[in-house]
C-alpha cells in the first residue's frame, strides 16, 4: 500500500470512537508508504495513535484537539513528519495533495498537475486563516463551530483516554 488517507468532515466524529475503524487504520498504516490526512482527518489518525510524537496539522477550528492525542500540533498548510503527511483545512487539501503528488510522482509531475489543475491562488481576501481574518469573522465562524468543536472535544478526550 503506497498511501492510506482519512479525509475530514462530519464522518469523522463516528469514525474517532470506532474500534475496528481503527484497527483497520493501524493494520493498513503498518505497511502504508505515505500514512496522511487532509482536514479533521488527522483526529482519526491521532485516536488510532499513529500520531503520537508527530508533528501534524487539521482545519484551524479544531486545532486544539490534536495535542490530546499525543500530536504536536503545528499551524501550517501542510506539515511532513518521516512518512505521516497532514494538510490543514479544506483547500489546504490542494497543497498537500500537489505535496504528496511530488514525493509519489517527482516535482516536475507534480507541477504539472498544479499547471492542469490552473492552481495559483489569489483569493479575493486575506481572511484565509484566523490571523489574517477579521476579528469579528474569526469570533462569527468560533461562534458557528462551537457546538461541533464541544461534541468533536469530547470524542476526542475519550479516545485520548485510550491511548
Amino acid at each position: 500500500l503506497d498511501v492510506i488517507c482519512v479525509p475530514g468532515g462530519s464522518g469523522v466524529s463516528q469514525l474517532i470512537p470506532d474500534d475496528d475503524a481503527l484497527a483497520f487504520l493501524r493494520r493498513q498504516a503498518s505497511t502504508a508508504r505515505y500514512v496522511t490526512s487532509v482536514c479533521t482527518g488527522s483526529l482519526v489518525l491521532g485516536a488510532a495513535g499513529l500520531l503520537r510524537g508527530k508533528r501534524a496539522t487539521t482545519h484551524w477550528a479544531f486545532h486544539e484537539l490534536l495535542e490530546p492525542l499525543g500530536a504536536i500540533a503545528v499551524k501550517e498548510r501542510v506539515v511532513r513528519d518521516g512518512n505521516v503527511l497532514t494538510g490543514g483545512g479544506i483547500t489546504a487539501g490542494i497543497d498537500f495533495a500537489l505535496t504528496l503528488a511530488a514525493e509519489l510522482i517527482g516535482d516536475e509531475a507534480a507541477q504539472a498537475l498544479q499547471l492542469q489543475l490552473e492552481y495559483a491562488p489569489a483569493p479575493p481576501f486575506d481572511a484565509g486563516d484566523p490571523a489574517s481574518a477579521p476579528p469579528a469573522v474569526v469570533e462569527t465562524l468560533r461562534a458557528q463551530s462551537a457546538a461541533s468543536l464541544a461534541e468533536r472535544a469530547r470524542i476526542v478526550a475519550a479516545a485520548a483516554a485510550k491511548l
